[in-house]
């Protein structure tokens, strides 16, 4: 048996998902919703003050992507699940979702018992998914098919200082390097990924296990 309710705080900038989710939960006796938002800036003051088990977040909200609401609660709250709802479908962001610190992804199509598996799951530490985001994050990206770039130390350095989102600035003062040369760097790195940008540089390097936790 449950010792105490587990308090849930929905944030999705639908109030008819809200209400929907309200209905779903409303017979489930160990689960409570403590509060709904729509928008990102109060959910952080809420989580400062108040002890929430799960938050269930939506990706697209006005004021602040949910991808980086997550981190944000996260550093908050550590012990808070934050498992993220949406229709969004793309690989990557699942797997950046979980780079952020999310417990899990679920579909908006999820059925309710799906829906409290993730919660109990998420409760027990473990990264949850419903069962088409499974499917889907078990299929292989076009970066993983391609053959794992071959970097040499450096290079192997700067983008594990690029994945923390430090600057070439940054980089050249901790490594004692000029700024010039950690550009060359990155530029090469950027060849040998294939990438547009830094952020396409991370990402793919993180589907390639290639990032260092």
């Amino acid at each position: 048996m449950q010792s105490h309710k587990i308090n849930i705080v929905i944030v999705d900038d639908h109030p008819i998902v809200i209400e929907g989710l309200k209905i779903m939960l409303s017979d489930k006796p160990f689960f409570q919703i403590s509060e709904t938002f729509t928008n990102g800036s109060e959910v952080i003051k809420f989580v400062k003050t108040n002890e929430v088990d799960i938050v269930l977040l939506d990706i697209s909200l006005p004021d602040i992507s949910g991808i980086q609401l997550c981190e944000e609660i996260k550093k908050i709250s550590p012990n808070t699940s934050v498992i993220m709802f949406s229709n969004r479908s793309e690989r990557s962001i699942i797997m950046q979702c979980i780079q952020n610190g999310a417990s899990g992804y679920l579909l908006k199509n999820v059925s309710i018992e799906e829906l409290m598996e993730c919660f109990q799951g998420a409760l027990s530490g473990n990264i949850v998914f419903c069962n088409e985001t499974k499917n889907i994050i078990s299929k292989p990206s076009p970066q993983q098919l391609t053959t794992t770039p071959r970097l040499t130390k450096r290079e192997k350095q700067i983008l594990q200082f690029l994945a923390k989102g430090k600057t070439s600035n940054e980089i050249a003062n901790e490594l004692c390097l000029s700024s010039l040369t950690v550009d060359t760097h990155r530029k090469n790195l950027l060849n040998k990924f294939g990438a547009k940008n830094s952020a396409e540089l991370v990402n793919m390097a993180i589907q390639q296990n290639m990032i260092l936790e």
